[in-house]
């Protein structure tokens, strides 16, 4: 799917020294960070899901270590 994005020339002067640094093109180093960016969101779920369940199954305990 074709797609325009608009950059701010910030942006743009961000992107373009990325792409340099990574040593591939701007439109590369774009798909790059946006996979990054989902595969960092995902973890960070999946950390806070596995949290929530560690703190759910050991509540007595942590209640008993904070006292």
């Amino acid at each position: 799917m074709a797609m325009t994005l608009r950059l701010t020339p910030e942006d743009e002067r961000l992107l373009a020294a990325l792409a340099e640094s990574e040593g591939v093109s701007k439109h590369e180093a774009t798909l790059r960070a946006i996979r990054e960016a989902a595969a960092r969101h995902g973890h960070e779920a999946r950390v806070a899901e596995l949290s929530a369940r560690a703190r759910e199954r050991y509540a007595d305990l942590l209640d008993r270590l904070g006292r």
